[in-house]
């Protein structure tokens, strides 16, 4: 085999090589010392103790902008948490059943800065029939709510909910959130809850629904107060003990 034979090295062969042979640093330190490498922050040639130093300072500005997203997220959290709760406290003092759809819509464009609200709520109670919020509402958009297990998010939609708002031009995306009751798994909507902004990126469909759904119980417990509530043959039926349904032949007439 003469010299022509054999195949030229290659940058590939050299990191193969290092890698299996973790001690020939150790054992040619000089080398370590003469390495020249190129910068990332330019053209000019650096020590290799300059490029992992470089390298630390980059990690460290990761990190850095890692735990200052973490704490802005933590404020932001904080901050929403206490809005909920000081909008439960208000829907908890609000005596009339019949002023909470409005009042929720208030609240919610104030505490949340929603640009526009809007609610509708069915098989309500009779003294509440004719109220706004009952009104204009197709067995279509009942059925669309009911199939919604989670609030749906993203762009206008052609839906009748859109409809229900001041300005329905005006709402690049949409929060679509059904109103139900948290106790019975799988029940059908009573009403829906529309948010709309301007800005398309506000409501997207890939985003967290956490707290919109957690709008969307505290909601549905304080408008369950509309609803038509069990007769009250029903409610004392289903509380009675159970009957013995035993049946007594007749006495037999005397001979």
């Amino acid at each position: 085999m003469n010299a022509n034979d054999i195949a030229p090295l290659t940058e590939r062969d050299i990191a193969e090589y290092l890698i299996q042979n973790p001690g020939f640093f150790q054992r040619n330190p000089e080398l370590l010392t003469s390495l020249q490498l190129g910068s990332a922050h330019g053209q000019r040639v650096v020590s290799l103790h300059e490029r992992q130093a470089e390298m630390l300072r980059e990690k460290i500005k990761v990190l850095e902008t890692r735990l200052v997203d973490m704490i802005r997220h933590g404020s932001e959290n904080g901050i929403t948490h206490n809005r909920l709760l000081h909008w439960v406290s208000g829907l908890f003092l609000e005596h009339d059943p019949a002023a909470l759809p409005g009042k929720i819509c208030h609240d919610i464009r104030e505490q949340f800065v929603v640009p526009q609200v809007a609610i509708r709520v069915w098989d309500v109670a009779a003294p509440y029939a004719d109220k706004p919020f009952a009104q204009g509402v197709s067995s279509d958009t009942k059925s669309f709510a009911s199939s919604l297990s989670t609030p749906y998010c993203g762009m206008h939609v052609s839906v009748e909910a859109v409809r229900w708002l001041k300005e329905p031009l005006l709402a690049a995306s949409l929060a679509l959130i059904p109103l139900r009751d948290a106790s019975k798994p799988g029940a059908a909507a009573f009403g829906l809850l529309v948010l709309a902004s301007p800005d398309a990126s506000r409501y997207q469909d890939d985003m967290a629904t956490d707290y919109l759904e957690r709008i969307g119980e505290i909601a549905s417990a304080a408008l369950s107060r509309l609803l038509v509530a069990a007769p009250v043959a029903e409610v004392a039926a289903a509380s009675a003990p159970a009957s013995d349904t035993t049946t007594t032949a007749p006495p037999a007439a005397a001979e």
